[in-house]
């Protein structure tokens, strides 16, 4: 008895003294660091193996989570869809073929190198058509930054993406073999993939290649860099699919009609088949690593036309929290696939449940092959002497800074871990490193 009493005693206090002496670096090096007198901070660190909660700060609260809202998308993702995207679906109507859309971000992609769905579209003999009934979303995501149409980053949602929604604009310039020649002169060149035949005007010439398009027409404002190459990606107006049927149209050099009412019905009850495109991984990775928000909310799209047979965003949020995450500690407010949204809330306690969640249900292996670990993707700046310290999604809007993940100790034993910043003033490269020690004395 005695004995029991004294084990369990020493057990506790080793455990006492280890939170102990993580508060005391989460006070230093987060919690009252000058940079972060005025924020909100939320810390969670938990052993995964057993499952205890080494430490806890505020760990209960919800936080504007940014982009570790992917890792929420990743797990659907990587739980529901196949082992290769699918990238459409085909009625053969004999005389006709119908596709039915299923949101797959990767068709006509500069990320990718090969593309089978538009060999299999060449390779058609038939009148094609296209439909969309099974999308029921918005273009642009609820509580997205309305004014930051023309980013890269704001790429409108569609069911049959082209190209990623965007135009890739490149500037090449040649110079000739005596620059300093003023005789000499400079050719420019400015051109698109794909080719549009919108309007193009050109603004005064700045540092970088600069884009804007209009807020609301497919018409944009070259601003000339001084750069020798560069190039820029730029969303355009898909009002629903039509604009990318316009561009498929050059590129397969076949049209692609919208189906009428006559054509659905006419495909009902006939035997369909499924086309894919990229591996499944590869796209997770690249959304990972570069933290990609149109990847993260067509991965969501997808899903819900896996399970759902439509593309639904808000249905599939709701049956993904309702049938895997119903164990969450805390009820967030899951709005959209990439965190682009300020409505989304997730404790720091949320993002250990669903990080664990991940392990239990995937391999490590194809984890860690997907995250970022550090020293790539957003973790460049986690310069580690070790090869392996900690595999993380980061997520940071203006005041926003959130790091989530797995973190290796001494004794080669991973623990889950999730710190987010809320309302913060300071220097993002700053708190950045603070984040950084914190792990590292961890």
């Amino acid at each position: 008895m005695r004995t029991c009493v004294l084990l369990f005693s020493i057990v506790l206090l080793a455990s006492c003294s280890m939170q102990q002496k993580i508060h005391k670096q989460a006070q230093q090096l987060l919690i009252k660091d000058s940079s972060l007198l005025e924020a909100h901070v939320g810390i969670a660190v938990q052993d995964n193996e057993t499952g205890k909660l080494l430490y806890g700060y505020q760990s209960d609260k919800r936080f504007t989570p940014a982009s570790n809202t992917k890792i929420y998308s990743c797990y659907t993702a990587m739980k529901y869809l196949p082992a290769k995207l699918p990238a459409a679906i085909l009625t053969d109507l004999d005389t006709a073929i119908l596709i039915t859309p299923t949101g797959d971000p990767s068709f006509l992609h500069p990320d990718f190198t090969t593309h089978p769905f538009f060999e299999k579209l060449r390779s058609i003999n038939k009148p094609i058509y296209i439909h969309a009934e099974n999308w029921q979303s918005a273009a642009l995501g609820d509580g997205w930054s309305w004014n930051d149409y023309s980013e890269d980053y704001m790429t409108e949602r569609s069911a049959f993406p082209v190209y990623g929604n965007l135009i890739h604009w490149y500037q090449e310039k040649s110079t000739k073999e005596n620059p300093t020649n003023p005789n000499d002169t400079v050719d420019l060149f400015v051109y698109s993939i794909p080719e549009v035949e919108w309007p193009v005007n050109f603004g005064k010439s700045g540092n970088s290649l600069r884009i804007e398009r209009d807020q609301y027409r497919n018409a944009f404002t070259l601003f000339e860099g001084k750069e020798k190459s560069a190039t820029v990606s730029v969303p355009f107006i898909t009002q629903g699919i039509q604009t990318g049927l316009r561009l498929l149209k050059d590129s397969l050099g076949k049209e692609i009609r919208l189906a009428d009412e006559q054509t659905l019905k006419a495909a009902k009850g006939i035997k369909t088949e499924t086309v894919y495109s990229q591996p499944t991984d590869s796209l997770l990775k690249i959304m990972m690593h570069r933290s990609d928000n149109f990847y993260a909310d067509m991965c969501l799209q997808m899903v819900s036309q896996q399970v759902l047979k439509k593309m639904d965003e808000d249905a599939i949020i709701a049956e993904v929290l309702k049938r895997d995450l119903s164990g969450l500690p805390q009820q967030p407010r899951w709005v959209d696939g990439s965190g682009l949204s300020r409505y989304n809330q997730f404790s720091p306690a949320d993002m250990l449940h669903v990080l664990n969640k991940l392990r239990e249900e995937q391999s490590w292996e194809r984890i860690k092959t997907i995250f970022p670990k550090n020293g790539t993707g957003t973790l460049r700046a986690y310069q580690s002497r070790k090869d392996e310290f900690i595999y993380a999604k980061t997520g940071s809007l203006s005041g926003v800074l959130c790091l989530s993940g797995y973190v290796l100790s001494k004794k080669g034993k991973w623990y889950t871990f999730s710190i987010m910043v809320n309302n913060h003033h300071g220097i993002p490269a700053v708190i950045r490193k603070r984040m950084e020690a914190f792990l590292e004395k961890l």
